[in-house]
């Protein structure tokens, strides 16, 4: 692990989500995909709990990616609620000390498709949960690594800056984002995705075969435990 890139305290970990596995733990069950997600934003609750009484500083989650929007409309709806619903959580991450960023296409660009509820709730999310000052919970959403960069890459020129290593970090979807030190992803699959490809470079990664709506507590340990031997 590159020492220059992961400078948060000790404890303070970067530890990110590739939350999978949702529907096909929902088919396990003879259940629709949907109560899969609904499954996985629960855990997604109890994952956030466990995170701070970890002391862990930074969770980021891929919650929706720009390739999600192919998917049965039904079940885009159904994500869109979910994610208006964990935007909705305020008493809870208040109660928890934890502040709500957000990462995804600019809701001002051509490009964004995010609808203008959810925008509402992640505005307001971000805006009750300012002043926390404990874990902070950032949430992909409407996000692709290769988009986030490109367009980094974008502003870069058109300020007639320097393509290098600062300017790019400085112009990401949010700059203050630290290097992921450990990558979670669930349900089996060997592969990151577009998900922090930038923010991710020299980090641990683990695989797990288990579903997020069964990721544990025990297994974020055994993530955890894998910081610093990258």
């Amino acid at each position: 692990m590159n020492p220059e890139l992961h400078t948060l305290p000790n404890g303070q970990h970067h530890v990110a989500c590739i939350m999978d596995g949702n529907g096909r733990w929902a088919e396990s069950r003879d259940l629709p995909r949907t109560a899969g997600h609904t499954a996985g934003e629960e855990n997604l609750a109890s994952i956030v709990r466990a995170s701070v009484q970890r002391d862990i500083g930074w969770l980021t989650v891929f919650g929706f990616s720009t390739e999600n929007w192919v998917r049965p409309r039904a079940e885009v709806r159904h994500i869109l609620g979910l994610h208006e619903r964990l935007f909705g959580r305020v008493e809870e991450l208040n109660d928890n000390n934890v502040r709500i960023r957000w990462i995804g296409r600019p809701f001002d660009s051509a490009e964004s498709r995010t609808p203008r509820f959810v925008q509402r709730a992640i505005k307001k999310a971000i805006a009750d949960t300012a002043n926390n000052t404990g874990l902070v919970l950032t949430v992909a959403f409407d996000y692709g690594s290769r988009f986030e960069m490109m367009d980094a890459v974008r502003s870069a020129r058109r300020n007639g800056t320097d393509i290098d290593i600062t300017s790019v970090t400085q112009r990401l979807h949010d700059p203050d984002l630290p290097p992921v030190d450990v990558m979670i992803r669930t349900s089996g699959e060997i592969r990151v995705s577009n998900f922090l490809l930038w923010q991710a470079a020299g980090s641990a990664i683990y695989f797990t075969e288990t579903p997020w709506p069964d990721l544990s507590a025990n297994e974020l340990d055994t993530a955890l435990s894998l910081v610093g031997t990258a």
